[in-house]
């Protein structure tokens, strides 16, 4: 079973930047695909930003030019670089981790004061 663990979220003001990062209990290597996803009170989780084990990356239209998924491989270590943000970009953000199933992490707020 998959561990995953976020952090990196905040109180920031629109237009600011935030880095969220999800590190995994296992070689990142292992797994298929790391996700970011984002669930607004009332609303369906949505996708914001994937990437898989062989590097190809999908963004949610309304996140296009300002997110940027990455990894660092040594620290089994999936981050959110957030630039841009809007107050609409408040929620709370998951890490997801697909291997032979879906493993979720406990969120992280992201908060975006106008």
């Amino acid at each position: 079973q998959v561990q995953l663990v976020e952090s990196g979220g905040g109180l920031v003001q629109a237009g600011g930047s935030l880095r969220l990062s999800c590190t995994t209990s296992e070689s990142i290597f292992s797994i298929t695909v790391m996700a970011w996803y984002r669930q607004a009170t009332g609303k369906q989780r949505e996708m914001v930003a994937s990437l898989t084990g062989g590097g190809s990356t999908n963004y949610a239209d309304s996140v296009k030019g300002r997110f940027t998924i990455s990894r660092d491989n040594a620290k089994n270590t999936v981050y959110l670089q957030m630039h841009s943000l809007k107050p609409e970009d408040t929620t709370v953000y998951y890490c997801k981790a697909r291997k032979f199933g879906d493993y979720w992490g406990r969120g992280t707020q992201v908060t975006v004061s106008s």
